[in-house]
Order: structure tokens, then C-alpha cells, then sequence
């Protein structure tokens, strides 16, 4: 089976965590709190899409850059999915590291780019450019322990979503859609607790620009995601039976052992 070059797959997941970070942030950052004053004597308005809207901007970014390059490189864009993928044996744990550098490196530029953006304006006017946190740094208050309980669990169940939606017998065309919904609802539930990371290079790459504390605390959503995708990417196969389903005579795993066979008792694996 054709694979694309390594320079183009690096180079695709680099671009979807550019635009990811890009847009999904960029909303965040951008268009989350607009508050107008739509007439003299009346309140303030507010015009902004909200943390409703922020959610759908990362599912939606996700899910469409997925259609665009993720026949180049699979569409990972976070590292947490990397590792997930490659605990549960479906990715090589070589591409491991230089897939985690090219979505570190294009989220780093976005977030480099958006820190621009709003150099003129100063950083209070925007928030804290989309960075995550814990304690003073998240949206609600909520202190490290629910920040690390609900990272590693969205990411968790992300990753399951992830596992389920890319196997070779999901209904084709339609993983994107899944995997898209489910940063979106993942979101709907971290955003309060964390700002919602789920992806340690969406952090890494806002952490630094936000001129706040955002790097010290910047450990944590490295490790509570890569939590959670150990976890998923270590049980989906116990948890969906696949395990079991591919298990030859001797307990061994093979392909074969759930192909189909010819009236000899060959298997088929050719059509």
C-alpha cells in the first residue's frame, strides 16, 4: 500500500496543528466575549460565539482538516492521538517522535502568529491568548487535581472515539465527522474546568505567548492527555473485544486467523 514521504506527512500534520491552534484559539481568543453596545441607552450586547461556539471551532477544524491532509499523515494533530494510536499498535512507535516535533512546531507558529495579531491591542483585551490552566489560570476557578482528572478523562474518550472511528471496519467516510464531534463535546465539558487542552501541542503553542504563567504550569497538560491516551490506546482492544476476536487456536494474534477461507481451508486474503 502507498504511504506519502515522511517530509509530507510532517509536513501535513504540521499544517492541520497550525490551523487548529490557528482557528480554534484564533475564535477563542478573538470572538468568545465580543460585547457590543448596540444603542445608546440600552446594555451591552453580547455578540460573541462563546464557549459553545469556541467547542465548535475545534471540532470543526479537526474534522475538516482530517477530509484535507489526513490521507497524507493520518490526521493526528495532537500528540495524545499519536501515542494512542501507537500504544494500541496502529501506528510505528519510530514516527512517534518527529510526528510530536512537526505538531509542536506548527502550533508554535500559530500561536506566534495570533500573539502578533493581538500585540497591538495588548494581551487584556484578548484574555490570556486561549492558554490553559489551573487554579487563578482556569476559566472557573477549578484547581489541579479536576484539571488532571478531567484532561485524562476527555482525552481518554477522545482517543477511544479516535480507535473506533479509524478501524478498517468502521462505516467508511464518516471517522472525520466522528472524531470531529467528539473533540466538540470534549471541549463543552473542559472548557469551564481547564480552557480545554486534550492536546499538549494546542498548549504548548499559546503557553508562551500569553505573558502570563501559562509555561509553569504547562506540564500538566502534557501529562494528564498522554494519561488518557495510554489508558485508551492500552484497553480499547480489551474493551471492544477485538483481542479476542483475532485470537488464533494458540492464542496467538494474526490477520489471518479472521480472514476468510477457500474450501481447502486456505485463507483468502486477495480478492
Amino acid at each position: 500500500m502507498y504511504q506519502p514521504r515522511m517530509s509530507s506527512r510532517l509536513g501535513a500534520e504540521a499544517l492541520g496543528t497550525f490551523w487548529l491552534v490557528f482557528v480554534a484559539c484564533g475564535t477563542a481568543i478573538f470572538n468568545a466575549k465580543v460585547v457590543t453596545q448596540a444603542l445608546s441607552d440600552s446594555a451591552p450586547v453580547p455578540v460573541g460565539v462563546g464557549r459553545l461556539g469556541v467547542a465548535l471551532a475545534f471540532g470543526l477544524v479537526v474534522a475538516t482538516m482530517i477530509y484535507a491532509v489526513g490521507h497524507v499523515s493520518g490526521g493526528h494533530f495532537n500528540p495524545a492521538v499519536t501515542i494512542g494510536l501507537a500504544i494500541a499498535k496502529r501506528f510505528d512507535w519510530g514516527d512517534v517522535l518527529p510526528y510530536l516535533a512537526a505538531q509542536v512546531v506548527g502550533g508554535l507558529l500559530a500561536g506566534g502568529a495570533l500573539a502578533g495579531l493581538v500585540a497591538s491591542r495588548g494581551l487584556s483585551s484578548t484574555g490570556n491568548l486561549a492558554a490553559n490552566g489551573y487554579g487563578d489560570a482556569s476559566p472557573d476557578g477549578f484547581g489541579l487535581g479536576a484539571v488532571l482528572v478531567v484532561e485524562a478523562l476527555m482525552t481518554a474518550f477522545f482517543v477511544y472515539v479516535v480507535l473506533g472511528a479509524t478501524k478498517d471496519d468502521a462505516p467508511r467516510g464518516f471517522a472525520p465527522l466522528a472524531i470531529g464531534f467528539a473533540f466538540t463535546l470534549a471541549h463543552f465539558v473542559a472548557i469551564p474546568v481547564s480552557n480545554a487542552s486534550i492536546n499538549p501541542a494546542r498548549s504548548t503553542a499559546v503557553a508562551f505567548f500569553n505573558g502570563a504563567g501559562a509555561p509553569g504550569q504547562l506540564w500538566a497538560f502534557w501529562v494528564a492527555p498522554i494519561v488518557g491516551a495510554v489508558i485508551a490506546g492500552a484497553t480499547y482492544a480489551w474493551i471492544t473485544g477485538d483481542d479476542r476476536r483475532h485470537m488464533d487456536v494458540d492464542g496467538s494474534t494474526s490477520d489471518i486467523a479472521n480472514a476468510e477461507r477457500d474450501e481447502a481451508g486456505r485463507p483468502v486474503l486477495d480478492r
